[in-house]
């Protein structure tokens, strides 16, 4: 008893309404998603997180090889010169950089950047790559980790080390450039929606915003239980700043050398952290269908040698019968453990089937998004569980979208921003007038900030809520990870 009561402790999840934070971290440890590094700032994901990694890597790489992109990869060690060459990029990454300096047993007499980014080492080689409009568009993604030197930290949200898709393309127009830019974050809002059910908004960021070195950069924006917004991809229009810093050119059709206009676009192993922050309760991790390398867990249970076989082998059986993998968990554990560390765990559908349930020819169906139990005849066992599970999906897509349009206001006043923002958060839709000093009152005076531009409203009668000057745009406001 006291071993049960000590492993008890060890996963007890605090509860949302209690202390969110506590409760993101306790429902990673219980899924067993991550652990910390000795490396302060750095993470070690487990086996199970890393499973929800090669989910995206897989559905959403596919995803990527269909508009025409190849995988590549480049070194993680960049020149220091490199990234000098492109001025607004070295200003905007200069404070999280790690930089080489001593290797080999001596000082170097080059410094070597540690990739906070691939643009620089990869344009790079698109210099040397580029010949002609013949080698256009030149479109390259990698799956790599890349490192930003954060002083605050928190498990796959936010570390010192992460791992990420980017993708970069040249292309021999601005206007094929925009197209790849809009592109590619349709195929981001389409997988968060898809695949992870999570809704999100998209838009265009502030000039303060921007990826540094874009001429624009777009966003797509979710909303957390805790009514703090997260930014889950983004996609830049980079212009032609870094193929003249690094001299991309190409021979047009005429004969005439040109500079390339490139793209870069990118998500993080922070989905991870949405799909808790979106999905999860105080049981744990919540798994969408789409999502899940485990969709299917059978618990036999039994009090016998006797009723163990039987019970195992019928799982055995109907197992064998899924249009989909399921795992049997037949541990010699009580079942109410086996129950808790699949629901822990986020697993959407558990099978539960005793003896009880042999006699009977059925098997008790149970949805992890709702708890909901359901006894079903064996023979409709594999039907049901198909069915079970497109709901389950649809669900936790309804929800997350009802969350985010419940929290979600139309704003006209100053003091209504202060009140939404101190009290439960949530995204303020509002109009600003576009100049910086009223987005710097946001931040200095709310802590939320301009998470995307919504769109233009020239001549609008809506007012800046800030300065009450007439808007330029309509812009979403939150705090944010």
């Amino acid at each position: 008893m006291a071993d049960e009561q000590t492993k008890e402790a060890k996963v007890k999840i605090t509860p949302r309404g209690e202390d969110f934070p506590r409760w993101y971290t306790d429902v990673i440890a219980a899924a067993d998603l991550a652990d910390y590094s000795p490396v302060k700032g750095c993470m070690v994901i487990k086996p199970y997180g890393y499973a929800l990694w090669e989910t995206i890597q897989a559905v959403l790489g596919a995803r990527i090889k269909e508009t025409g992109a190849e995988n590549a990869y480049f070194p993680l060690f960049i020149p220091e010169e490199f990234l000098r060459r492109e001025a607004e990029h070295v200003e905007g990454f200069s404070p999280e950089l790690a930089v080489v300096t001593y290797a080999g047993g001596k000082e170097l007499d080059e410094k070597l950047v540690v990739r906070p980014t691939s643009e620089t080492i990869m344009y790079d080689s698109f210099s040397r790559w580029i010949r002609s409009y013949r080698d256009l568009p030149m479109m390259i993604n990698q799956w790599c980790n890349v490192v930003r030197w954060e002083m605050r930290t928190r498990l796959f949200l936010r570390t010192t080390e992460f791992l990420w898709q980017e993708g970069h393309t040249a292309h021999a127009t601005h206007e094929e450039a925009e197209g790849k830019v809009l592109e590619m974050l349709e195929i981001y809002r389409e997988f968060l929606q898809d695949t992870m059910a999570i809704p999100v908004i998209t838009g265009a960021k502030s000039a303060k915003e921007k990826f540094a070195g874009a001429l624009q950069t777009h966003t797509i924006e979710a909303l957390m239980q805790d009514g703090k917004a997260l930014q889950c991809g983004t996609s830049h229009d980079l212009g032609q700043n870094f193929a003249k810093a690094f001299d991309i050119t190409f021979l047009d059709d005429e004969g005439e050398l040109r500079h390339t206009w490139q793209t870069s676009w990118g998500m993080t192993t922070r989905l991870i952290g949405a799909l808790v922050m979106v999905h999860g309760d105080d049981k744990g991790i919540v798994i969408p269908p789409q999502m899940a390398h485990v969709k299917v867990v059978f618990v036999p249970i039994w009090k016998s040698d006797e009723e163990k076989a039987a019970v195992c082998e019928a799982a055995r059986g109907l197992a064998g019968e899924m249009d989909v993998e399921a795992k049997i968990d037949d541990r010699d554990l009580r079942p109410a453990w086996r129950y808790t560390e699949w629901e822990r765990k986020g697993v959407p559908v558990r099978i539960e089937i005793g003896p009880r349930d042999l006699a009977n020819d059925q098997a008790v169906v149970v949805r992890r998004d709702t708890g909901e139990k359901t006894s079903v005849a064996q023979s409709e066992l594999a039907a049901k569980v198909t069915e079970t599970l497109e709901s389950i999906q649809r669900a936790m897509l309804d929800r997350a979208l009802a969350f985010r349009e419940a929290n979600t206001r139309d704003v006209d006043s100053w003091d209504e921003v202060v009140a939404l923002m101190e009290g439960d958060g949530g995204f303020a839709r509002v109009g600003w007038c576009g100049d910086e000093a009223c987005e710097d009152r946001v931040q200095e005076e709310t802590k939320a900030t301009i998470r995307c531009i919504l769109g233009e409203e020239p001549g609008s009668s809506r007012l800046c809520v800030v300065c009450g000057k007439d808007s330029t745009h309509i812009v979403m406001l939150a705090r944010a990870y």
